[in-house]
């Protein structure tokens, strides 16, 4: 049976997700308005690169897989096998694996492309290799140490085996940049996010392009973040610093600071713009860290575990694996995500708080709910 989706009121993470749930579950999914709520609606280059890579890799029939589209249907060619387990239910197909390229011909997000693949591990009966030219540092997608140093190590807690190998970094606006993300079967546990534990310390990884060096740009970032940090407030010090000149056909900087604590991991990013000065990219990492660092959630409930990006990010897994995530803020995306994991069969459970202080990070958001920290939590996987 096709699950129907509209996108009317959706981005891109929409469809990526979408599709992705379509291999899990193998089932057909039909998608009407794609992107209708974005100036230029349907399929965009990264996209389209997303839709041709998820149908390569799962053998699927497609139709839309065109720029501009706005309505795409895939099938997955999956075959069904009595001891597949896709959510955890029988009869679902399993995934060859194999070796892939894709071009995304801009600078469209790779890293974007990687997080719609990364939960296909737990339906792959051997490595998959995905190697893609793109945007690995690009505005509206997680820059590649983010995914690396930040998601990568938080999901190999609960057991996913995933890595990317970089080759060369891509910036806006030129692109140009190669990543392979190596993917293995995993079986994954349980995900228990519910509190944050002790903080740890912090980590600081900042990145310039090699036309950029003789300006210091990655470590006046890294000067800039730390300047700002509040890590005397927060009895924390700084335990890895990392400064690192890139080849790129484009000029570009991006930094990330990584938070570790007892039960988890965060991340904060800032991208070089032209005309911005380096410390303040690396003073609005630092900002966005500063509220993390500062959320005091009363009532008995402690601060969220997890940044507002991996939020949504985590829901996916939290569908499939069960767990509880105490996440800072209900975005726009935590809730489309929702919407449609629960149009394919999951119940996630949405628990939310009292209202979030003023300089949180739910501050930029605009639904009355968004600023409002919650408990996501889903006793059993899809179909167990």
């Amino acid at each position: 049976m096709t699950i129907d989706l509209d996108g009317a009121t959706a981005g891109g993470q929409f469809v990526r997700t979408a599709l992705t749930l379509s291999v899990l579950e193998n089932e057909p999914v039909r998608i009407e308005n794609v992107r209708g709520n974005r100036s230029t609606p349907g399929l965009r280059h990264q996209h389209l690169a997303v839709l041709e890579t998820m149908a390569a890799v799962c053998d699927a029939d497609v139709s839309g897989a065109e720029l501009g589209a706005e309505t795409v249907e895939f099938e997955p060619g999956l075959e069904s096998t009595a001891d597949a387990s896709g959510w955890s239910g029988a009869g679902r197909g399993r995934l060859a694996g194999g070796t892939y390229e894709v071009d995304i011909g801009t600078a469209g997000s790779a890293t974007l492309l990687f997080d719609a693949l990364l939960p296909l591990a737990s339906v792959l009966e051997s490595q998959l290799s995905v190697t893609v030219t793109g945007g690995t540092d690009v505005a509206w997608s997680p820059p590649l140490d983010y995914v690396r140093r930040v998601k990568l190590p938080l999901l190999r807690r609960v057991g996913l085996t995933a890595a990317v190998e970089v080759d060369r970094r891509g910036f806006y606006p030129d692109g140009g940049g190669r990543a392979t993300l190596h993917l293995a079967p995993s079986t994954l546990e349980p995900i228990e996010l519910a509190e944050r534990g002790p903080l740890e310390g912090v980590r600081l990884y900042s990145t310039e392009s090699a036309s950029l060096a003789d300006r210091d740009v990655a470590y006046r970032q890294a000067e800039g973040a730390l300047e700002r940090l509040a890590l005397a407030e927060a009895d924390l010090e700084v335990v890895d610093r990392c400064e690192r000149t890139v080849e790129s056909p484009s000029p570009g900087s991006a930094i990330v600071l990584r938070v570790d604590h007892g039960t988890g991991i965060a991340g904060f990013t800032a991208l070089g713009e032209r005309g911005k000065p380096a410390e303040r990219v690396g003073e609005d990492a630092a900002d966005a860290a500063n509220r993390f660092l500062k959320r005091d959630i009363e009532a008995g409930s402690g601060p969220a575990p997890v940044d507002r990006h991996m939020a949504d990010q985590l829901l996916v897994f939290l569908a499939l694996a069960g767990g509880r995530v105490r996440i800072p803020a209900v975005t726009d995306h935590v809730a489309t995500s929702r919407e449609l994991l629960e149009a394919f069969g999951a119940d996630l459970r949405l628990e939310l708080e009292r209202d979030a202080p003023n300089g949180t990070e739910g501050e930029t958001d605009h639904t009355a709910d968004a600023a409002r920290p919650a408990l996501v939590t889903v006793d059993s996987t899809i179909d167990s």
